[in-house]
């Protein structure tokens, strides 16, 4: 709120507002193996292009993470394995998205979180990454009641949005175009201005796993007959003993329960 003093009058003058105004930006939304942009891997892209307020253009992708997909997320997205294993691999997926963005501002719910990834892939990749963001989550917090909960499904639900297909990432990506359009109603009634913001992940390159690491890594699936569809030229040290204490655990506790 801007104040005036004028003849000894004071005038508060209202937020210019400049909803009107944003009309071209793309929204993403991605689907990963978990929460971990250092140890987790994306496994679908969804992503529309706005132009003057309406949908032009679309990219839906399934990705290969060459690994396996953890049972949570399979039952949360209804993505299997085998769903993704002729898939596009990461290298050519996050490409072809980044392609698709140009030179757009980028929207999305809790949008740092699906650039943390893409970030950490660009580092590793000794690629340069900026981009520029609304984010559905901040705007909700500025303008919705403390108490209402900011997930997307109950955005949804709050706003009267369907939801279908939820965790799918292009259906996401268009539910979370739908909730913008609803905040920035409510953002002019407020005379509150939106602006994008650049998006901060601080991400270091990972280093490869080591020779001892995929070397025990291979021994404990082969002595468990756990299938391999690991990229063992692009496993990181991370990774490597992550995965080596999720497999272990999780058979040497069947072997014990007596499930196998």
């Amino acid at each position: 709120m801007t104040i005036v003093l004028k003849a000894g009058k004071v005038y508060r003058l209202r937020k210019m507002s400049n909803i009107d105004n944003i009309k071209n930006y793309t929204v993403i939304d991605l689907e990963m193996t978990g929460l971990s942009a250092k140890n987790d891997k994306i496994i679908e892209i969804g992503a529309a292009r706005v132009r003057g307020g309406e949908i032009v253009d679309t990219i839906s992708t399934l990705v290969n993470p060459k690994q396996h997909i953890p049972q949570r997320v399979q039952e949360l997205t209804g993505i299997t394995d085998s769903d993704v294993e002729n898939a596009a691999d990461m290298d050519e997926a996050v490409d072809n998205l980044l392609d698709f963005i140009g030179d757009d501002i980028i929207l999305g719910q809790n949008v740092t979180f699906d650039y943390s990834f893409l970030k950490q892939w660009a580092v590793n990749h000794k690629r340069t990454l900026s981009l520029n963001a609304y984010d559905t989550l901040k705007i909700a917090r500025k303008c919705l009641p403390a108490e209402q909960s900011k997930k997307l499904e109950d955005l949804c639900e709050y706003f009267g949005v369907s939801r279908e297909n939820a965790h799918r990432a292009l259906d996401d990506a268009i539910e979370t175009k739908q909730i913008f359009e609803k905040l920035l109603a409510l953002m002019n009634e407020k005379g509150e201005p939106v602006e994008s913001k650049p998006l901060v992940y601080k991400a270091k390159k990972q280093t490869p796993a080591t020779a001892h690491q995929v070397r025990q890594l291979k021994e404990l699936m082969a002595e468990y007959g756990i299938a391999d569809i690991i990229s063992w030229d692009n496993l990181t040290r991370s990774q490597a003993s992550r995965l080596y204490d999720e497999y272990r655990s999780t058979y040497i506790n069947r072997c014990v329960d007596g499930s196998e």
